[in-house]
């Protein structure tokens, strides 16, 4: 065994050991080149999971509403800046992943390239996108490389409050009228699907590399159903139906569903979802109208 892959196997024990790495420490090329396509789309998706929520600012029922949908946006923008600092830190240009955002090369997370259609959208995405984006983020509490796992400490703490927002806009609505409740039950019917593709394939712990190394503790398979134990029974407590005839709790405790479209989940994610290229040229024109105040900030 050469010097280089002794040392690289000391840092696979290591971490599978459950040590943390800093910025400053050696990283394996692997190890590093994975870490940044990660974090690089967790990264993309807090700046584009903006978007289907920004335009119902404006729109919003109440002051109230207009005020939480304002704040709610505002943290993740602010979760975008620290992941993407991250990132910076491991050696990836922001630039460079802002390229490679708008040409495709990177992507963000499926749910984010889907139409806001109503206020009852609104909540749902807060209520359960959010719901299951924590399960994925709280099992990065414990991801090898340390700066990645103490910014999810600030971004697990306030996407909880977002939950609770979501929860409460539901609730309104299912304690409204006919026409309210019905929209509500229309949103859980359009965002099951994306929902139930959100935590990806279910590949096995050890065929899925970001596993061996750490940087997700949690497999897509229990994500998932951590997500249906906690959400299906409150999703009926509240009076709606989940759009799949076949979901259910199994004798095992383990929840069957229906088999995701992953067909569908490889289409959006590559760029060909309903609102996919119109959420990358609205923040390609950002990007370019605000460009003066980067080079300034450089220059400075």
């Amino acid at each position: 065994m050469s010097a280089n892959a002794a040392r690289e196997q000391e840092f696979l024990e290591y971490v599978q050991s459950g040590g943390q790495v800093e910025s400053t420490d050696w990283l394996p090329a692997d190890y590093r080149q994975k870490l940044i396509k990660f974090i690089e789309m967790h990264a993309n998706s807090e700046l584009m999971g903006v978007l289907p929520e920004r335009e119902w600012i404006l729109k919003a029922p109440t002051l109230q509403r207009k005020l939480a949908l304002t704040a709610k946006v505002q943290d993740e923008v602010g979760h975008a800046q620290l992941i993407y600092r991250v990132a910076e830190d491991l050696g990836k240009p922001r630039d460079e992943m802002f390229a490679d955002l708008l040409s495709g090369k990177a992507k963000f997370h499926n749910v984010f390239h889907y139409p806001t259609k109503t206020w009852g959208d609104v909540g749902v995405i807060a209520w359960l996108v959010d719901a299951a984006a924590i399960i994925s983020q709280k099992a990065l509490l414990k991801c090898s490389y340390a700066p990645y796992a103490r910014i999810m400490k600030k971004i697990c703490w306030e996407e909880s409050f977002h939950i609770l927002h979501g929860r409460d806009v539901v609730l309104a609505m299912m304690t409204g009228t006919p026409e309210q409740q019905e929209l509500v039950q229309e949103a859980v019917n359009r965002w099951w699907g994306p929902l139930m593709q959100f935590h990806g394939n279910p590949i096995a712990r050890e065929e899925d590399p970001m596993y061996l190394w750490r940087i997700k503790s949690q497999g897509n398979e229990e994500a998932r159903q951590q997500f249906l134990e906690g959400y299906v029974p409150q999703i009926w407590e509240l009076g709606l139906t989940v759009p799949d005839s076949n979901l259910g709790r199994g004798d095992d405790g383990v929840w069957v569903y229906s088999e995701p479209d992953w067909a569908e989940l490889k289409s959006v994610v590559t760029g060909h979802g309903p609102r996919s290229q119109e959420r990358l040229d609205f923040r390609r024109r950002f990007l370019e109208q605000e460009k003066w105040v980067r080079d300034s900030l450089v220059a400075a």
